[in-house]
C-alpha cells in the first residue's frame, strides 16, 4: 500500500494494514485518523507519537503476535511477512539457533514474556548479545526497552508500507 492508497482507503482497510504494522488499536487509531498526510514523513511523525505513549497493556497485546526471535513466522499474513523480513539477517545454524533459544528461554523465565529486539539489519550475534545485555535490566528499565522497540518495529513496518523506495 503507498501512502496515496493509504490516505485515500476505507477506515477498515487503513485499520488492517496498522494493526499489520502494530497490533495496538489505540495507535492505528491515531494514526489512521490523522489522514490524509501528503508524505510519509508526516505519517510517521503521528505514528511516532502515538507509539511512544504504549501501555503495558497494549505491549502485551502487540507482543502477542510477534514470533520468538529465531523463529520464522509462518503463514502468508502480512505480520508473518514482515517478521520473516526483519529476521532475514538471522542466522538459521543449528549451533546459533540453539543459542537464540537458550536466550528466549532466559528471558521469558525472568521477564515473563517473549524477548522484542528490532532485528532489522542485526546479525545473530548482535541479537543474542542484546538478549544476553537485557537479562541485567530491572522490570521498569526492561518495560520501558522493550516499548521503544516495538515502537521502532511499528515506525519500520509502517515505513516499508507506505514509502514505494522500501517496498524493493
Amino acid at each position: 500500500m503507498t501512502l496515496a492508497r493509504f490516505d485515500a482507503a476505507p477506515d477498515e482497510e487503513a485499520t488492517a494494514m496498522l494493526l499489520a504494522c502494530c497490533d495496538v488499536p489505540r495507535w492505528a487509531d491515531a494514526v489512521r485518523e490523522g489522514r490524509p498526510y501528503g508524505d510519509v514523513d508526516a505519517a510517521l511523525a503521528v505514528a511516532d507519537a502515538a507509539a511512544r505513549t504504549f501501555t503495558p497493556e497494549e505491549v502485551d497485546r502487540a507482543l502477542a503476535a510477534h514470533p520468538r526471535i529465531g523463529e520464522r513466522a509462518t503463514g502468508d499474513s502480512t505480520e508473518a511477512a514482515f517478521s520473516r523480513r526483519e529476521q532475514s539477517s538471522v542466522s538459521t545454524e543449528a549451533d546459533v539457533q540453539q543459542a537464540l533459544l537458550e536466550a528466549n528461554r532466559a528471558y521469558e523465565e525472568r521477564f515473563d514474556r517473549i524477548f522484542l529486539v528490532c532485528a532489522s539489519g542485526l546479525s545473530a550475534e548482535q541479537v543474542l548479545t542484546a538478549a544476553r545485555t537485557r537479562l541485567a535490566n530491572d522490570d521498569a528499565t526492561e518495560a520501558a526497552v522493550v516499548a521503544d522497540e516495538l515502537r521502532r518495529i511499528a515506525l519500520l513496518r509502517l515505513r516499508r508500507t507506505l514509502d514505494p523506495q522500501e517496498q524493493a
